[in-house]
């Protein structure tokens, strides 16, 4: 069974949640999510695999709710992920294709300029 653990320290690591879990019964493994894009900096939450089931319910009774570096944690059932659902994360804004910055004439829509509305055609740099 796959478990979810929220609300966790910031210093906690994976093997601090993984030593949290042992005494329940077999850990398959436990990952802490890190922000790739703040120095791996702990995202406050993590993932727990148990072997057996029963060890799992027994461990999410038994530690949910309860206090761990000074704060209360969260641990339920991971539920899986539906089908399309992507990993979220970090989405770059699009600026346009061809075209180029043309700040001159009237050409604001077409093949490139300076577009202001996301209606217009054309590729350059978009501003919203």
């Amino acid at each position: 069974m796959n478990i979810y653990v929220g609300n966790l320290n910031w210093s906690l690591t994976s093997d601090d949640l993984y030593n949290l879990f042992t005494p329940y019964g077999e850990v398959v493994s436990a990952k802490i999510i890190t922000d790739k894009f703040n120095n791996n900096r702990s995202k406050g939450f993590g993932f727990v695999e148990m072997s057996d089931d029963e060890a799992a319910r027994q461990a999410i009774s038994g530690l949910h709710d309860t206090e761990l570096s000074g704060r209360k944690i969260i641990v339920n059932e991971s539920a899986p992920r539906k089908e399309g659902e992507g990993g979220g994360g970090y989405k770059k804004k699009s600026f346009g294709g061809g075209g180029g910055f043309n700040r001159g004439g009237g050409n604001r829509g077409g093949g490139g300029g300076y577009n202001r509305n996301r209606g217009e055609g054309g590729g350059g740099f978009n501003r919203y």
